[in-house]
């Protein structure tokens, strides 16, 4: 009932296409100091906007943070950082789910494949981009010269500046921007809650409010040896963020899909959504059933089956909005305004074919939607793995595989994962020396063959070449226990030797990996063809709307800086006012009424500690900021620039926010810095930390 009534709500604000009250993701480039002056009067200077942004801090595992100290030392969620505590932990050491603390700097633990970066600088590079790919160049060709001067401009800028440098394709097309980041790889743990106390209310609470979670992880960043000295950290505020403050988020949101058509919208509620719904909840009934079996089972599964728990509401929520008529009828009706005024328009008429190209492109793309996701997957980083061989091991396997192909190819023609500028965050994650489980493999791997065999069919010619006369769990099996991958010195050997030592080597996962990449890259060529159709069609599209609607707009989200805004507010739900901020006193209150039984029970220490706890102190609170996937982690910034709590879930009624933004109801929830002084000094006892914090130096 609650979404219900939020995508009415939303399907009467969408019927015109104005920005709302304090919507938007907005570049650093780009920031909206007029909207903001002319609402809050305040004015975001070039100096304050530099602090925030060399103060933020990108997650490469998925999320966000930023320095709180002069010594490197970082904030995020727990969530974010769950991926580094599985990894590091053991059967007889369970951080993830324990918690921990390094007393001093000698007992920090670094972690595994971890990079992280600051942005340091945008450039804007649209007319080389676009000069590159003349309107000659259509599909194929178009995809390729695009890829070819992308590469040449991130290589030349990593080889100027040392930098890690990626563009950024903004406006779906319609803008190109060169970002800089500063890398870092000497990641290192510092404190991490139980994780019962950063999920509280587990799966029930998950997406709602109030809420009450410590969802905080602290790590230090070093270089050469040493803790990195932050010219530029957030202090820490003591009393944290008031009931209507002004606050800012700055953060990395993962994607969203506001400027798409509704022909690429109705591809994403009938093709891509279903699809993936079908997986997560597959593989959530698969990863609970094996972690009740043992503890550890449970402590290895944990991470992924909390992601797993996670996305199935998100798409549940974007699912239910794009299937509700009149929020979906909002979409196309301001799509027809905007054709009609284009018509209206002297040579706006010229952008009309641009929807029928993405339409057909679409479709195209529908066509193939299902074998592209089992054999090629869809692009994260270069370790992903296909619906149909889903497994660490696998996407090691197939890594190595591609890599002995693209690296003997000239830079611009290399898949793009492989290009010259990314090479160095390769290698971090392909010499990992992170624990691969065999049990855990073979479940997945055998649970993603059958799924391959069902959905493709059983005597499909690919599905019987890949399972090669074994049943699925077999074949799982087989592969996994047959491979070496999971050595960090065979893929050391493999990696320096080229395709020659990978050919030699008849690793049986790498041969799988070989059986299906032909097709993969050719199903790949198809959608990379069909996503640049797309692409210039909708570059025409944005310059369109610029003409009718003005430039004083945002992009959609790409896992880049952007900055977000809104006071702090509660509001309405059912006729009930739910008030801006919970406190302690509703954390006990919450386990007591659940009688103290998981997911509501509390960690030992909570418990033996209450009465030192002031139970009146803000703990969780709620904003208008407009934040999406990816802004996990992300700091919550007062005027002055201090740090006043922490970026962790959004409400249920935010789920929607990939379409759209609204703030009638829909809340960014985060952890409020009050609490977490609080219950660092009373609950955790941790002086030495809680002085870095308020001092902002060790």
């Amino acid at each position: 009932m609650k979404l219900r009534s939020l995508l009415v709500t939303l399907a009467a604000l969408f019927a015109g296409s104005a920005l709302r009250a304090d919507e938007g993701m907005w570049l650093y480039s780009a920031p909206p100091r007029a909207r903001i002056k002319a609402k809050y009067g305040f004015d975001l200077t070039d100096a304050w906007l530099d602090h925030v942004r060399l103060s933020s801090v990108r997650f490469n595992s998925g999320g966000s943070a930023s320095f709180v100290s002069a010594d490197g030392l970082v904030i995020t969620n727990h969530h974010v950082g769950a991926d580094s505590l599985q990894k590091m932990g053991s059967k007889d050491h369970n951080y993830l789910r324990d918690g921990f603390y390094a007393k001093s700097a000698a007992e920090e633990i670094k972690c595994n494949d971890l990079e992280v970066n600051v942005l340091q600088s945008i450039e804007n590079v649209p007319a080389r981009i676009n000069a590159a790919v003349p309107a000659t160049l259509a599909g194929s060709d178009a995809a390729l010269a695009r890829r070819k001067i992308i590469a040449e401009v991130e290589k030349e800028s990593k080889d100027k500046t040392g930098l890690r440098s990626d563009v950024v394709t903004l406006y779906q097309g319609g803008a190109y921007h060169l970002y800089r980041f500063k890398r870092y790889t000497d990641i290192r743990l510092v404190f991490a809650p139980e994780a019962q106390a950063a999920f509280f209310g587990g799966d029930p609470d998950n997406f709602e409010f109030p809420r009450y979670n410590l969802d905080i992880c602290f790590f230090r960043v070093y270089e050469n040896n040493q803790p990195v000295k932050s010219a530029h950290f957030l202090k820490w505020s003591a009393n944290g963020a008031k009931d209507g403050e002004l606050t800012f988020v700055s953060g990395h949101p993962g994607r969203t899909s506001r400027l798409l058509t509704t022909a690429e919208l109705a591809y994403v509620r009938d093709n891509r959504i279903p699809f993936t719904n079908l997986m997560l909840k597959r593989r959530e009934v698969l990863l609970t059933s094996w972690s009740g079996r043992s503890q550890e089972n449970a402590r290895r599964a944990r991470e992924d089956l909390f992601g797993l728990q996670n996305s199935r509401k998100v798409y549940d929520g974007q699912q239910a909005a794009l299937q509700d008529p009149a929020f979906f009828g909002t979409k196309v009706a301001a799509e027809k305004a905007l054709k009609q005024k284009l018509a209206d328009m002297p040579n706006g008429a010229d952008a009309l074919p641009a929807y029928e190209k993405i339409a057909a492109a679409t479709n195209i793309i529908a066509q193939n939607a299902t074998r592209h996701r089992f054999l090629e997957g869809t692009y994260r980083d270069v370790f992903s793995t296909p619906a149909g061989l889903m497994s660490e091991s696998f996407g090691i396997a197939r890594s190595l595989l591609r890599a002995g192909d693209e690296r003997s190819k000239p830079n611009g023609e290399r898949l793009k994962e492989f290009a010259e500028a990314r090479r160095e965050s390769y290698e971090v994650q392909l010499f990992s020396d992170k624990p691969i489980y065999n049990d855990y493999e073979i479940l997945n791997l055998s649970d993603s063959l059958t799924f391959l065999a069902e959905q493709l069919g059983y005597n499909d010619p690919t599905v019987t070449a890949v399972l090669a006369g074994k049943s699925p769990r077999a074949r799982a099996a087989e592969l996994i226990n047959g491979t070496q991958v999971n050595d960090v010195a065979f893929r050391k050997k493999l990696y320096a030797g080229g395709s020659a030592a990978v050919a030699a080597a008849k690793d049986p996962l790498i041969e799988a990996a070989r059986i299906i990449d032909t097709e993969a890259r050719n199903l790949r060529k198809i959608m990379e063809t069909q996503e640049e159709i797309k692409q210039q069609s909708q570059a025409i599209i944005g310059k369109a709307r610029f003409a009718v609607e003005g430039t004083a707009s945002y992009p959609d989200a790409t896992f880049t800086l952007r900055l977000s805004y809104g006071p702090v507010a509660g509001y309405e739900e059912n006729g009930v006012k739910v008030p801006a901020m919970t406190n302690f006193a509703g954390l006990y209150a919450r386990s007591a009424e659940q009688d103290n039984k998981p997911p509501f029970d509390l960690p030992p220490r909570w418990v033996e500690k209450k009465s030192a706890l002031d139970l009146s102190v803000p703990y969780n609170l709620v904003s208008t900021a407009d934040i999406i996937g990816g802004n996990s982690g992300s700091p919550i910034i007062n005027r002055a620039g201090d740090f006043v709590g922490i970026i962790f879930d959004g409400n249920i009624q935010s789920l929607v926010g990939d379409f759209g933004y609204e703030d009638i109801q829909a809340r960014a929830l985060s952890v409020h810095s009050a609490g977490i002084l609080e219950a660092l000094k009373n609950v955790y006892e941790v002086p030495v930390l809680v002085a870095e914090l308020t001092a902002g130096r060790r």
